[in-house]
């Protein structure tokens, strides 16, 4: 299905309600329901054919199929690891999650704080699977994908290594959910490999549908503990780190027993009466199950043993520990907290934030305008307008203004990986609209505006993480939004969220999509005699001209010039400009008005084309195309302007005279046939199949 149908046909479905949690969209269109009935009355157990249990389900480079961390490698079910598997033991615990081979340990920690809550863990881990009757060694689970919920179907095929799990596992050896969810997220990104190295963000968004921020221990807000505990009790996910300074800290164990550049979980935070006085405690945890803090508050330390009233848990060796507020700040780097409602971080009562969210695409000499450092081509990238009008209630800090949240996450690159590719280093801009532009949405502000306009905000930095979101506090007013990959001419797709804490509107910003076509027909006697005479001898006997003269006639004529540059009219150019000036007859060839007015018209485009051309190369580049498009009558927006520049430009994102003119002519066409079809101007119209079909080929 090509790119636009498939746009159309998701964009159908979740009008229809599909993407959220209780109608999750079928990931491959596996249907767990139907799946597992079929294999229950067959009396089989599920093989997944989509992500078959074979080497390139493990990766492509490190667990590649010739790498030695793959040698051995058997795929077994848990029926055939333990006598009698479990799906889940007790509930879900943080002691099932252990890390395997696998540098994932920012994803298990996302999965180790999924489990502090029922309700978020029950979205991502459905009750209704497990190893009893209905089993049929088939499984499934649901991630948040860029907006939409989505249902990941498995097969419960694990690889094992010696004998053991090679990747997540529980500490009790019978459980296998997590090991489970593991797989799952592994083939909703390609494989297992592609796993490798994030951050604990990513796992939380993914599980909640919620928006996280970061917080830099090195400078901490005052009010940091009360902002910990009060979003664990709101159900928040947090994860923690250590930075590395070199290759060689990765995964350094300190003094201490904290391992450099790991990702831990935050699980809890308490206040105990220490020998008289109030001591702020966290509770930390890690994948690894093993390898704990053995600083103050450690496990079997002397400072439980002066600890007045209720104390907690702090004995047992399963890789989660205590140690105080201080210690947290002083050996962490970073903390990252999501939260399904950003509001709940800082204001005593849970309130729902107004969440908007849109989708949009980087491409290539067209909407990828790289950031502000590129001047002639920022402009062109996706913009998006919030109007804020009401202010907060009652700051807490004093300061009036209108809170929202940022968020621009960057879609589906860990499955790149395979293709050599990565993150993007990302961005986002943000502009006061001037009052002109107040209420509009439909303009994509030019060059001119962000050339003589400074920013007023920006997101903290680029970089090369799936996504980067800032928290801002505002005067009311409208404000424009335009996310970018730092470099420009990178392809991409993100969609972008905007959570505030007053109700606002959120929209893209984008030019209409109509035509201004001026009448420039040219009947048989307003030809002049020198003219006529040409037409004569090109036309020939028949007195027309066929698609076939066209182009001998154009190409003679573009071949003398040095001012443009141009490989020469093809064939199919050509037919295209005799279909839409043949008005009459219909027999695909042109008579001397239908050529005059054809001729009037290419002499129009050679001027704008000229006039764009800047630097006077001859060609012209894809971003001056768009502004010569306004010169000929086209307003064009972001997603048929992508298309243009994908069929008509050339790799190095350059237009010649030939694809412009051809470009020009096409659009015309479907802007004229379609408003024929409209006599009622209604801005849509209705077409059997064999009309589609005839109006396609054209």
């Amino acid at each position: 299905m090509s790119g636009v149908a498939s746009t159309l046909a998701k964009q159908r479905a979740l009008a229809a309600g599909f993407g959220t949690n209780s109608n999750a969209v079928r990931y491959l269109n596996q249907d767990f329901g139907s799946l597992r009935a079929g294999c229950l009355s067959a009396g089989r157990l599920f093989c997944d054919p989509t992500f078959a249990a074979a080497p390139p389900a493990l990766g492509f480079k490190e667990l590649g199929p010739s790498s030695p961390k793959t040698r051995g490698v058997a795929w077994k079910r848990p029926t055939e690891l333990v006598s009698n598997p479990e799906f889940i033991v007790g509930g879900a615990t943080r002691t099932d999650i252990c890390q395997g081979a696998l540098g994932d340990c920012w994803l298990l920690a996302a999965i180790a704080s999924l489990t502090l809550n029922e309700y978020v863990m029950a979205r991502v881990v459905p009750t209704d699977q497990g190893f009893g009757d209905d089993y049929a060694g088939i499984f499934h689970f649901q991630f948040w994908q860029y907006g939409e919920w989505v249902d990941v179907v498995i097969d419960d095929r694990l690889p094992v290594k010696d004998g053991e799990l090679m990747f997540v596992h529980s500490a009790e050896g019978r459980e296998f959910w997590s090991a489970l969810l593991e797989k799952a997220y592994a083939k909703m990104n390609g494989c297992y490999e592609a796993l490798s190295g994030g951050s604990t963000t990513e796992g939380f968004e993914d599980f909640t549908g919620g928006i996280a921020e970061n917080y830099d221990l090195q400078r901490p807000p005052a009010n940091l503990f009360h902002i910990i505990k009060k979003s664990l009790e709101a159900g928040a996910l947090m994860g923690c780190s250590i930075d590395i300074t070199s290759a060689a800290d990765s995964e350094a164990v300190t003094r201490q027993k904290l391992v450099k550049g790991h990702a831990y979980s935050l699980t809890g935070a308490v206040e105990v009466n220490y020998r008289g006085r109030q001591e702020k405690l966290v509770r930390m945890r890690n994948p690894w199950g093993q390898v704990e803090w053995t600083g103050a508050w450690s496990d079997g330390s002397s400072e439980w043993d002066s600890v007045q009233g209720d104390c907690p848990n702090a004995n047992a060796e399963d890789g989660e520990f205590w140690m105080s507020y201080s210690d947290f700040l002083r050996n962490y780097s970073r903390i990252e907290v999501c939260t399904l409602t950003p509001d709940t971080i800082e204001d005593d009562s849970v309130k729902h934030w107004s969440v908007s969210k849109f989708d949009g695409t980087w491409r290539r000499g067209s909407t990828a305008g790289g950031c502000r450092n590129n001047p002639y081509t920022f402009w062109t990238n996706p913009q998006f307008v919030i109007k804020l009008e009401e202010e907060d209630d009652d700051p807490e800090d004093g300061e009036v203004g209108c809170s929202f949240v940022v968020g621009l996450i960057q879609k589906n690159r860990r499955k790149l990986r395979k293709q050599g590719e990565d993150m993007h280093t990302i961005g986002f801009a943000i502009y006061e609209v001037p009052p002109q532009f107040h209420g509009q949405r439909e303009v994509h502000l030019d060059k001119n505006f962000f050339l003589s306009h400074a920013q007023t905000a920006k997101s903290e930095t680029f970089i090369n993480l799936r996504e980067v979101t800032s928290r801002f506090k505002m005067p009311p007013g409208e404000y424009l939004i335009v996310p970018s990959t730092f470099e420009a001419h990178l392809n991409g797709d993100f969609c972008i969220r905007v959570f505030s804490e007053k109700q606002t509107e959120t929209q893209p910003c984008d030019d209409p999509v109509e035509a201004e076509l001026e009448d420039e027909t040219v009947s048989d006697e307003e030809v002049d005699a020198g003219f006529r005479g040409l037409f004569s001898k090109l036309a020939g006997d028949d007195m027309e001209i066929s698609a076939a003269e066209l182009k001998t006639i154009m190409n003679k004529i573009v071949c003398k010039r040095t001012d443009i540059k141009t490989d020469g009219f093809s064939m199919e150019t050509c037919r295209v400009m005799v279909n839409l000036m043949d008005q009459d007859s219909g027999n695909g060839k042109l008579g001397l008005g239908e050529f005059a007015t054809l001729w009037k018209k290419v002499q129009r485009y050679l001027s704008i084309y000229k006039k764009n051309d800047s630097d006077n190369s001859g060609t012209m580049s894809t971003p001056e195309m768009r502004v010569a498009f306004k010169d000929a009558g086209f307003s064009l927006n972001n997603t048929i302007y992508q298309q243009l520049v994908a069929r008509y430009s050339d790799p190095d994102m350059t237009i010649d005279f030939d694809n412009f003119v051809g470009c020009l002519m096409r659009l015309e066409m479907m802007f004229k046939i379609f408003k024929k079809l409209d006599a009622t101007n209604s801005g849509s119209i209705e077409l059997d199949f064999n009309q589609w079909i005839n109006f396609a080929m054209i």
